[in-house]
């Protein structure tokens, strides 16, 4: 690991590689591919995987005796393999060479961020002093979307002879990359059909099962120098043999894959259209060149510079997001992956993370935060859907969504530590709409997209809050409107202790992000054009009493306080409290403690115990100013004193099993400047690279911790907002980062570079053609400052 724009490792541990293939992974937005080695096909120890954004497949599979349907991102067939062994002159056909060959002498990977390009080397030595050097070096091409290629150049050290090298295209692969899915059913693609093409190319085509999407790799493999190959196709995939000499001068291989789907625009034939993509294709240092230019425009646009070690790692996060949600995700239909496009975990499937990666989008790249946007809009219908079969109206965004928009989330989940599936009711975690209307009216804030917002996020937004008037049932003993039976962002609690039916009372966050989306709704409707208003209270058939009601329930739901503190649910000051230090003694690492109980045949529902930031994520999404107004609207009073003992009170009851956990806790701590804030910080910078959840960076990377990560140094610690009013900035120093700049895009300005140092902050605006207005600055106590174009404006703070 050597500069801030190189990520590796330098030496190989198999225990650990599946870490290294997450990490680096590469990726364009609308393809990735594992950093997996090329010499080797999945097993216990690699998997390699390239996932399609969007590509998804449903089967059914027999969990505990029950019929469970899982709809998957699909793992595709596998490009990269290329197997290789020595054929010497004096002797015997040597082993086919891998990572885990004793021969192996030296192993190296690299990962240049600045321009997406992987590089591992090795180099192979027998007890005879013979020696060969294997260098792979692969891209995911930013600029072409449907283009990828991998180079290896072999070098041989004290023998003469050839190196028998076999580029493989692989479609016999499974979805077989989370342990704990092993039982389910993986095999999704079917119908495949390979063969050879004119120039070195070797195709495959297969689809998935349903809803059948047709799928075609073409893979071109040029080598040089070469004897004659020869080829072999099956009926999953293609061989491609060569002999390179072995001499003094290096042999390389080039494989070159182009992907098309069906489901790609223009219509085409996909396979046809993939084997002249891939016979066309530039050779590899041309690819190279043209894919390294789009990463640097990409930085240009996306930059974040912070000083030493934490730099690096926040680049490393930024390289992660802008692989998996770039501007060529801008023109496809798809959400915010969990676990981004490098791994198979939570299948994946798309949560509430656009939550925390949107902010950075909107800011650097709205245009894709438009699109993510738009994803979920064309999937109301189907949220309508899930609150009808609710009994309810409006939109009820679904908690785990994919292809479709329905709920995709499991009915049973595996406790590996017991070994027992069990019921999954986390579908009960309904807030995940208010996250979608929150992303919408942030996002028409800090773009000024008055246009979006007036039509597809006005729809969106006022169908969320339909959903929760229709939610609140009104108590009169309490002269309170509440919401009953769902789960909060906690996770641990989906029941009551002894209960029989699942769900709890007046979750604190669920409730209140309810209120502000009602609120929200009812803003909307005020700034709407007449006509548009008009039209869509005709449309959703939105009447004056409904309105009167959004208006009555947004200022009277219930929220439950115990002890002096916001209570994360009604009745969770009556749980039993926890022997954290029991426990932590007991085993160790508690970050899962539900599985950790349920092993032990209890359940965590009895306990103050928290899996992740609940209650206090309401200190993640508002300002504390925002978060007081709020609860003086529902009738509370909520103020510092209040706040600081609330956050205090659950931060203690935290097991922080989730990666989103350490970045809240340390955003809520920043902003109050709490001694504990960089410790919070620092684990969540840390969560995917020392892969602190025990080995589940390898099933994919945790893309709303990382795109948070970012968020909280451009956002948190410069405490800015940008609004109709302009750049309002109010830092709150962290001290281990005490200097850092950023670029970000404004309304008509891009390139706005912003720096801070201690005690001073710096706005450039770039001169620009398309807007010749000055940039606004608010700075605490409300003072008003220009930057005009072509200018930079320093302020002391």
């Amino acid at each position: 690991m050597s500069d801030g724009w190189t990520w590796g490792y330098d030496r190989y541990e198999p225990r650990r590689e599946r870490l290294v293939e997450a990490l680096c992974t590469l990726g364009n937005g609308r393809f990735a591919t594992r950093g997996s080695a090329p010499e080797c096909a999945a097993d216990a120890t690699h998997y390699p995987g390239t996932y399609l954004a969007g590509c998804y497949d449903r089967l059914t599979s027999v969990v505990a005796g029950a019929r469970v349907e899982n709809e998957d991102l699909v793992n595709l067939p596998d490009w990269t393999l290329l197997r290789y062994r020595c054929l010497p002159d004096d002797g015997p056909p040597g082993a086919w060479l891998t990572p885990d060959a004793p021969d192996l002498r030296h192993y190296d990977v690299r990962l240049d961020l600045r321009g997406g390009v992987l590089s591992r080397r090795l180099y192979y030595e027998d007890a005879r002093g013979r020696g060969l050097r294997v260098v792979h070096t692969r891209i995911v091409h930013m600029g072409d979307a449907r283009l990828a290629a991998q180079r290896t150049r072999f070098r041989a050290y004290g023998w003469s002879g050839a190196v028998e090298v076999r580029s493989v295209l692989d479609g016999a692969v499974t979805n077989a990359g989370v342990e704990r899915y092993r039982n389910l059913e993986g095999r999704h693609l079917v119908d495949h059909r390979s063969g050879f093409a004119p120039g070195g190319v070797a195709r495959l085509t297969c689809r998935t099962t349903d809803p059948g999407l047709l799928i075609a790799l073409a893979v071109r493999t040029a080598t040089r120098p070469a004897r004659p190959a020869y080829e072999t196709a099956t009926r999953t995939g293609t061989v491609q043999t060569f002999l390179l000499p072995a001499g003094r001068r290096s042999a390389t291989v080039v494989k070159t894959l182009a992907l098309h789907t069906s489901a790609d625009r223009p219509a085409a034939d996909p396979l046809a259209t993939a084997c002249e993509a891939a016979a066309r294709a530039p050779a590899f240092d041309r690819q190279v060149l043209t894919h390294t230019a789009s990463w640097r425009r990409l930085w240009e646009q996306g930059e974040i510079d912070v000083p030493g070690e934490a730099g690096r790692i926040l680049r490393l996060h930024l390289f992660h997001l802008l692989q998996t949600l770039s501007p060529h995700t801008a023109e496809l239909d798809v959400g915010a992956p969990a676990r981004g496009l490098h791994g198979e975990a939570y299948r994946g499937h798309v949560f509430w993370d656009e939550l925390f990666v949107l902010p950075y989008l909107d800011l650097h790249f709205p245009e894709v935060a438009r699109s993510l946007l738009l994803y979920r809009h064309r999937r109301l219908p189907a949220a309508r859907a899930v609150a009808r079969a609710a009994g309810g109206v409006g939109a009820r965004y679904p908690w785990q969504s994919a292809s479709s928009g329905r709920e995709e989330t499991q009915a049973l989940h595996l406790n590996p530590r017991s070994g027992r599936w069990l019921p999954d009711h986390s579908r009960l975690q309904c807030h995940v709409g208010s996250a979608v209307a929150y992303n919408v009216w942030r996002y028409a804030r800090t773009t000024g997209d008055r246009g979006f917002l007036h039509a597809e996020g006005a729809e969106t937004l006022l169908e969320v809050a339909r959903f929760w008037a229709g939610a609140a049932h009104y108590d009169p003993e309490r002269g309170r409107y509440r919401i009953r039976g769902v789960v909060g962002p906690d996770e641990y609690h989906d029941a009551y202790p002894g209960a029989t039916a699942p769900g709890i009372d007046d979750n604190a966050y669920t409730n209140a992000t309810a209120a502000w989306v009602l609120a929200r709704g009812l803003d909307l409707l005020g700034e709407l054009p007449d006509a548009r208003r008009a039209e869509l209270r005709e449309r959703l058939s939105l009447d004056d009493a409904e309105v009167a009601r959004w208006e009555d329930v947004s200022r009277r739901l219930y929220v439950p306080f115990h002890r002096g503190v916001v209570s994360q649910f009604e009745g969770y000051g009556e749980l039993l409290e926890l022997d954290w230090e029991g426990y932590r003694g007991r085993y160790g690492d508690i970050r899962r403690l539900d599985r950790i109980l349920e092993a032990e045949g209890d359940t965590v529902n009895r306990y103050q115990a928290s899996k992740q930031a609940d209650t206090l994520m309401l200190g993640y999404l508002f300002r504390p100013e925002e978060l007081y107004e709020l609860f003086a609207r529902l009738g509370y009073r909520l103020d510092d004193e209040v706040w600081r003992a609330t956050v205090a009170y659950h931060l203690r009851r935290t097991s922080h099993g989730s990666t989103l956990s350490s970045l809240v806790h340390g955003w809520v701590l920043a902003r109050q400047k709490g001694a504990d804030a960089w410790r919070y910080c620092e684990e969540a910078l840390l969560a995917d690279v020392a892969d602190i959840q025990g080995g589940t960076t390898g099933e994919g990377i945790h893309l709303g911790a990382m795109a948070g990560t970012i968020d909280l140094v451009e956002r948190g610690i410069t405490g800015l907002e940008a609004g109709p009013e302009g750049l309002r900035v109010a830092p709150v120093p962290l001290a281990e980062i005490p200097r850092f700049r950023f670029t970000l895009c404004f309304g008509a300005h891009r390139g706005v570079r912003v720096r801070v140092l201690p005690g001073r902050l710096a706005v450039r605006v770039p001169a620009s053609p398309g807007s010749q207005d000055p940039l606004t600055v608010v700075l605490p106590g409300d003072r008003t400052y220009t930057v005009a174009p072509g200018r930079e404006r320093w302020f002391r703070l």
